[in-house]
């Protein structure tokens, strides 16, 4: 399965291959880009969406904790184990959704069935249509 993400789409690696010839650049393969990126890093902190960064103090010590809270787009290369997840997650949204939607149409239409006075089974009511017309209406 490929991925959308490029490495050479990366911010550090455009920064590293600028500052190389461009038919030194152009050499480098996608797996040797990705080993440089991991041996040289950025040392500098990205744009995120969400970055929260504060300190407070611990009581009765002298020390304090800090905390970062950091929130944007994964550029990472997903691993079979994360993939799997998010399908799952996406498949049980969709499920629910689904069901979610079938539940209220079935409801929608069984109140318009009450209001137009068809009763399918002589004798038998959920009661739906009597409880909007009495606490509603």
């Amino acid at each position: 399965m490929t991925s959308p993400y490029s490495i050479r789409k990366d911010p550090d690696i455009l920064n590293l291959l600028s500052r190389l010839p461009k038919e030194t650049a152009t050499t480098f393969s996608d797996t040797q880009l990705k080993h440089l990126k991991i041996a040289v890093g950025s040392g500098q902190y990205r744009n995120h969406k969400v970055d929260v960064r504060g300190t407070f103090p611990v009581p009765f010590f002298a020390y304090r904790i800090y905390f970062v809270f950091l929130m944007g787009k994964n550029l990472r290369d997903l691993s079979r184990q994360e993939i799997n997840i998010a399908m799952f997650a996406v498949l049980t949204l969709c499920t629910l959704f689904l069901l979610f939607s079938t539940m209220l149409g079935l409801t929608i239409v069984y109140i318009l069935k009450s209001f137009a006075g068809i009763n399918l089974i002589e004798g038998f009511s959920l009661g739906l249509w009597d409880w909007i017309v009495n606490t509603v209406l």
